[in-house]
């Protein structure tokens, strides 16, 4: 698919739709590969279109896809946030991923330019990500847009054993 005359069509970003979901599953697979953790990716295809569109009310997580000559190459996974101290939601930037191949052609300055939009338009006071410390690339696009490190900031996280331990304090409790 192309322009007359076999040219790319320029790049469309737009929300995803439930027949984006094996392109996403592909897109989150080659992420994960990227950032050297693809043992770790578990969602099947059905937990994404779950997640994204669930058939018993709104979504929690959202997904904008970047498509180019009728193929999707790029994604951003996002959620709502809140801060207590502004008394504002944000949106939080789960994934960013553009197919190598793609790089470089303005597409993740797209997808989040998007978010930017959504965010100012619905009066929302932040995007947030995290980055891997050695992802240079990255660090430096996102650096060149202006974004802030919050070195003083470190995510932490409770998943596997832990999770449920901890889960288990509450339930003794109850």
């Amino acid at each position: 698919m192309g322009a007359p005359g076999g040219a790319p069509t320029s790049p469309t970003i737009r929300p995803a739709t439930v027949d984006d979901v094996p392109a996403l599953h592909r897109l989150v697979r080659d992420l994960a590969a990227y950032e050297r953790q693809s043992h770790a990716v578990t969602a099947t295809p059905q937990d994404l279109r779950d997640a994204l569109f669930p058939e018993d009310g709104d979504p929690a997580v959202c997904a904008d896809v970047a498509e180019v000559d009728g193929e999707v190459v790029g994604l951003a996974v996002w959620f709502l946030t809140f801060s207590t101290w502004t008394g504002q939601h944000g949106i939080w930037l789960e994934d960013l991923f553009v197919e190598p191949e793609h790089r470089g052609t303005g597409l993740g300055r797209m997808l989040l330019e998007g978010l930017a939009a959504r965010a100012v338009e619905r009066g929302y006071t932040r995007v947030e990500w995290t980055v891997l410390d050695w992802n240079a690339p990255a660090i430096r696009f996102y650096r060149s847009l202006g974004a802030e490190p919050l070195e003083e900031w470190r995510t932490q996280r409770l998943h596997g054993d832990a999770l449920a331990r901890v889960a288990r304090r509450a339930e003794q409790r109850a």
